[in-house]
């Protein structure tokens, strides 16, 4: 069977990241969306998304395929659903589908098809970006069991303190020297090759992806996700870095959502608390207003390739596009569209020839190349986030 991971309609509700990136590869957890789908089903999944993203992200079809809503995370039932799938059937939850088989070429029409629906329990999706944190200690806990079972960790090192261990699980090449490690919470999981450095203390549930570092001294607690080759210093709470993005000093970052090829600088802090405790509203692209989160604590989202300089301050509930950067004393505005420049004082474009030589120069200092793709995908952000800018 071949199985394509599809947006859904929740794609908008999940921009900034979903700007530069199909649903499927949003980290949550350890591992993307896709890459919770491929464990489970066994075989590498293409993905159907928007046009300006598919040169990127190709999909394949073949003869027989089912396409699933990549914004749900695999769950034991679920999958077995999945697995079960056969011509004119279809997967749907609260009139959305989540699953569906079809042909190639064929026109799918769910008045034809036999409808199973997806029981409650079985339900785990990622619908806002708001979800990406405050699900993030259960998306770990899921993955967690998901890479380790039946394999043996890598021992934990003499000088790091260790509570349950038997929550711990370390991949090869990693480096925990003079650590605290608490998994009493939840796990916690060491990538391969990744580095804990001394006098940090780790609170599970927490993942610490492939080659990525938490600095010394770093205060880490529960729910947080450091994706891969990320730095990490100074106080992390129920976050998640995507990854190779960079918050290498000391500052508090909370609630928070972090995209790739960020870098925070030093002293940089989020409010993840208004000062009466009122309920947090997040900027909605899709409504051009402010949507309701259901949430006391949210912090900062900021999408690919943005940064800010040193002593930066961001206002409960922020949202920052891609490619922004932000800079100056005081509180910028709690919406930063993508390619602004400045910061509380007032902001100007930041034009696309100007963050490409950045870009390529950040992602060269990882061995990554800044591709034509990149780029045009880049070029497409910039004209469809100019109105916001204008405004």
């Amino acid at each position: 069977m071949n199985y394509i991971l599809f947006d859904g309609n929740v794609r908008n509700q999940l921009l900034p990241f979903t700007f530069t990136r199909p649903v499927a590869d949003i980290r949550v957890g350890i591992l993307t969306l896709r890459e919770k789908w491929e464990k489970h089903l066994g075989f590498t999944i293409t993905t159907v998304t928007e046009d300006y993203l598919a040169q990127k992200w190709p999909m394949v079809e073949m003869p027989q395929n089912v396409l699933i809503s990549a914004s749900f995370i695999p769950t034991e039932t679920l999958v077995d659903m999945i697995k079960g799938l056969t011509e004119n059937q279809a997967i749907f939850y609260n009139d959305e589908p989540v699953a569906f088989f079809t042909k190639e070429d064929q026109d799918v029409d769910f008045e034809t098809y036999d409808i199973q629906v997806c029981p409650e329990e079985a339900v785990f999706q990622i619908a806002h970006t708001w979800d990406i944190f405050s699900k993030n200690h259960k998306a770990i806990a899921l993955d967690f069991k998901l890479l380790t079972v039946g394999r043996t960790s890598q021992p934990i090192p003499e000088m790091a303190v260790a509570f349950n261990k038997e929550q711990i699980f370390i991949e090869e090449g990693a480096k925990l020297p003079l650590c605290s490690l608490n998994a009493t919470e939840g796990p916690i999981y060491i990538g391969k090759n990744a580095e804990i450095m001394e006098g940090s203390m780790i609170r599970g549930p927490f993942a610490l992806c492939e080659g990525a570092t938490i600095k010394m001294n770093a205060k880490i607690y529960t729910g947080c996700t450091v994706g891969p080759h990320s730095k990490v210093g100074g106080e992390l709470n129920n976050s998640v870095i995507m990854g190779y993005s960079n918050k290498g000093h000391d500052g508090f970052l909370g609630n928070a959502v972090i995209g790739e090829w960020c870098n925070l600088g030093a002293d940089t802090n989020n409010s993840n608390l208004k000062n009466n405790y009122a309920e947090v509203r997040l900027w909605d692209y899709e409504t051009e207003g402010f949507a309701r989160t259901g949430l006391q604590f949210c912090g900062l989202m900021m999408g690919d390739h943005s940064k800010c300089g040193i002593n930066t301050m961001f206002n409960t509930g922020t949202v920052v596009g891609v490619s922004a950067n932000i800079f100056g004393s005081g509180f910028p505005r709690n919406f930063i569209p993508s390619y602004s420049w400045g910061g509380s004082g007032g902001m100007t474009t930041y034009k696309t020839n100007k963050a490409f030589e950045v870009a390529k120069i950040v992602m060269a200092r990882r061995g990554i190349e800044f591709t034509e793709d990149d780029a045009a995908i880049l070029e497409h952000v910039f004209e469809e986030t100019t109105k916001w800018r204008r405004g």
